[in-house]
């Protein structure tokens, strides 16, 4: 991906920053803030961090009218542009440039922890962001440097499908489907349009037979000798008996 060098971003801006001279380092474990007049800043100002493409500037500008004061190009970090002390997270050293070449090491102090973590992780996310780019560019350019694989048919090329698990009807062993609308043929010896008679000739006979004779009679007495005619006989008998004891008895009978 093409970068716009023209484009500068904004990743930190601290209000309040000092800058102190240091001495030259006596030894190689490092710088140590303790070394230095922490009392007596030489300058303090505004500073920010911008970013242009994948470099990183670290500006010194005065907090009332902007001029710039001092400036340190970061092309890694950490690096030996900026290079945090041995004693203490809220100090460090940056290496500042004039742009004609000539260079210098200041001490760049915070007033506030919260500041400089601040500081640092500024500077973090925009390198990680910028290795980042570089795996991407990569990886792209090795995709388009590899031998593409061509997949495409051609000319006279064909393929050939199987399917399994389908098999061939026989259209000589296929069976009829019946004809209308599926119903049974007629079993043989019947006639068409009726139902056959029974053997014989005989006529069926009704299976019920109606009763016309009224259920009960009180009008007139049933004959002792059709019992099953009297639906009833056995009470009349009972009752006619118990009447005749109830008169016996002295009891009053109620016609």
């Amino acid at each position: 991906m093409a970068e716009d060098n023209s484009y500068e971003s904004m990743l930190c801006v601290k209000p309040e920053v000092h800058v102190y001279r240091i001495p030259p380092r006596a030894t190689n474990r490092g710088y140590r803030a303790a070394d230095w007049k922490l009392d007596e800043p030489a300058w303090s100002g505004r500073m920010k961090i911008t970013a242009k493409g994948k470099m990183a500037f670290i500006k010194l500008e005065d907090k009332n009218t902007g001029e710039l004061f001092a400036q340190a190009p970061v092309e890694q970090y950490p690096g030996c542009a900026v290079e945090a002390v041995t004693d203490s997270s809220r100090y460090f050293v940056i290496r500042i440039e004039d742009g004609n070449g000539r260079h210098a090491f200041i001490g760049l102090g915070f007033a506030d922890r919260g500041d400089s973590f601040d500081f640092n992780v500024a500077l973090q996310d925009h390198f990680k962001w910028v290795k980042q780019e570089g795996e991407l560019a990569k990886l792209e350019a090795t995709q388009s440097a590899a031998p593409k694989l061509d997949l495409s048919f051609k000319e006279g090329q064909t393929i050939k499908i199987s399917i399994g698990n389908i098999k061939k009807k026989d259209a000589a062993g296929a069976k009829p489907r019946p004809m209308g609308g599926g119903l049974l043929p007629p079993p043989p010896g019947a006639k068409a349009g009726g139902i056959m008679p029974p053997p014989g000739g005989q006529q069926t006979a009704p299976a019920v037979q109606t009763y016309t004779a009224p259920l009960l009679d009180f009008g007139s007495p049933v004959p002792a000798a059709q019992p099953s005619a009297d639906v009833w006989g056995d009470f009349t008998s009972a009752g006619s008996n118990s009447s005749k004891d109830a008169v016996k008895s002295g009891w009053v009978q109620f016609s």
